[in-house]
């Protein structure tokens, strides 16, 4: 047996296996980029992980609910993060630290329970809007509620109670997106009109299931709607139940 030539090949192919694992750190993350026109310029829409994501519009970046999750190598300092509520997942300090820009550089939206931990942050409630600006750019905000009808923990508490939690609608350059936080499909969002985008949340038992989400969003008919927040779901479910509907293009994205 030749010992020394054996150690040689393990030695060689140990070398070859830790350079293909450096060589595959060094690469960038390929991400799922989609690119809308809008009236004041394309806004470009980057699904991060979960229920976080990345848009670009104006020269400015907006974060959503950005978590430790995920993966912000190469991508850009943050002019405004959108936290929907506060729960770990999608209240993240220190995702929200890596991401911020130095002194006041940063505006962050938030609702008032969530404005505990960032005291910083301005508040903002279900059915308020508002302006956000920085520089020459500015973005109009509608807080929409977010929260449980019937899916609640054991103890009959509602996983997300009213009043905590809020999605937002963003009209940017005349499109309308809306990012709806955890949710179920309560009225707020059945009312909601002329929506361009939306990011709809599908996790049991914490939302709503992939069929609850179709019923959702054939109640108010965005034009395109990204399932996101579905780990766990059967995607497949909402693929069928909105085969046929007309007007309306489903986008499906790599989330985890």
């Amino acid at each position: 047996m030749n010992i020394s030539g054996n150690l040689g090949s393990v030695f060689v192919i140990a070398m070859a296996v830790l350079l293909g694992s450096s060589l595959q750190a060094q690469q960038p993350k390929q991400r799922q980029v989609d690119v809308e026109p809008t009236s004041a310029g394309d806004l470009k829409i980057t699904p991060i992980v979960h229920a976080s994501l990345l848009l670009e519009w104006g020269g400015k970046a907006i974060y959503i609910d950005p978590t430790s999750q995920g993966d912000y190598t190469g991508l850009p300092k943050a002019d405004f993060i959108l936290i929907t509520h506060t729960h770990g997942d999608h209240l993240d300090v220190k995702a929200i630290a890596t991401l911020r820009k130095e002194g006041d550089g940063t505006i962050i939206l938030a609702p008032e329970a969530a404005t505990k931990t960032l005291s910083d942050a301005k508040s903002i409630a279900g059915g308020i809007r508002t302006t956000l600006a920085v520089g020459q750019t500015s973005i109009a905000v509608e807080a929409v509620p977010a929260y449980n009808l019937k899916h609640a923990r054991a103890s009959g508490q509602p996983y997300h109670p009213k009043g905590e939690g809020v999605g937002y609608v963003l009209t940017l350059g005349g499109k309308r997106v809306y990012i709806a936080g955890d949710t179920e499909c309560v009225p707020e969002i059945k009312e909601l009109k002329n929506i361009d985008i939306t990011f709809l949340c599908m996790n049991l038992p914490y939302t709503q299931s992939a069929q609850e989400g179709a019923e959702c969003v054939k109640s108010f008919r965005p034009k395109v709607i990204y399932p996101y927040h579905y780990s766990g779901q059967d995607m497949q479910i909402l693929v069928d139940a909105l085969k046929g509907e007309q007007g309306i293009e489903l986008r499906l994205r790599n989330w985890y």
